[in-house]
């Protein structure tokens, strides 16, 4: 559904310039404003289960994988091989290829932030006393959670959604 929304573009053949062809320009994109993003009413939080797609995602709560797309959209993602959440034996894959037998090593050290926002921590290069050490696989199951965690539109506003995509992309 979603390259069937994009505009047709005149594409000459280089060698032989009478050719031309009509491809779809999947260059073409649309980019949420970030304040609708942040509107509480348009969006239900949810976190992604292990294994469960873009297209599982929509099917569930859109009742079509054709909408994969607009989870993608309203989440920001564009490449769902680094930004979307891997399936428990795929992260596995992915620690041993990038960490090999130091997957359990030492990434980095955390300490409390001692003024403002009490509740962040810093991240540190070296062991401080009360630094809190942090693992390789401790740090990217933290990025899987928040990979997790994403935004699904409410369905009363999927229509007006694709309407305005619609407009907006062929404008």
């Amino acid at each position: 559904m979603y390259f069937n929304t994009l505009p047709k573009i005149r594409y000459k053949n280089i060698i032989d310039k009478n050719n031309v062809t009509l491809v779809t320009d999947i260059l073409r994109r649309v980019k949420i404003r970030t304040p609708a993003l942040q509107n509480l009413v348009l969006f239900d939080t949810y976190d992604v289960p292990s294994g469960e797609t873009p297209e599982m995602t929509a099917f569930k709560h859109f009742g079509s994988t054709e909408y994969h797309w607009i989870i993608l959209m309203t989440n920001d993602i564009t490449n769902i091989y680094t930004q979307w959440p891997l399936s428990e034996n795929a992260f596995s894959d992915y620690l041993m290829d990038k960490y090999g037998d130091d997957v359990d090593a030492v990434h980095h050290y955390e300490i409390n932030q001692t003024s403002g926002d009490t509740t962040k921590v810093l991240q540190v290069a070296s062991s401080q006393s009360g630094a809190t050490t942090v693992t390789n696989r401790e740090y990217e199951e933290r990025l899987q959670d928040e990979r997790r965690k994403i935004r699904l539109l409410d369905r009363s506003y999927l229509k007006t959604f694709v309407e305005e995509f619609e407009k907006l992309i062929n404008a």
